[in-house]
């Protein structure tokens, strides 16, 4: 059986706070402080989850410019106060999750 380190499972804490908080923020009408938490813990979780240098392999490859592009620039229009704007970032949180997922479900499976 593979263990799973305390990183891994603060990570996993982290990343599930975030997308509550996300999930939070667009109930209230995204409400731009909730959203801006949830990005920052997510990116973190994701972070502790997988790692550092997998987690800036999996953003920066050159098929996924575009998305990672999109992504970052809506959390960007979050923290600068315009949650409205950045509503397509619902979209690109499935889109990123959904490449995700084997990993995320790996790590969940060592618990």
């Amino acid at each position: 059986m593979i263990e799973i380190t305390d990183l891994q499972k603060i990570g996993i804490g982290l990343a599930g706070f975030g997308i509550s908080f996300l999930f939070l923020g667009m109930l209230l009408l995204f409400d731009k402080g909730l959203l801006a938490i949830g990005n920052i813990l997510f990116i973190a979780g994701l972070g502790c989850v997988i790692g550092v240098e997998r987690t800036l392999r999996f953003f920066f490859q050159r098929h996924k410019v575009k998305g990672t592009t999109a992504f970052f620039g809506g959390i960007v229009i979050v923290l600068l106060g315009f949650p409205i704007i950045a509503c397509h970032e619902l979209w690109l949180h499935f889109s990123v999750a959904s490449s995700l997922l084997p990993s995320i479900f790996l790590a969940v499976c060592r618990f």
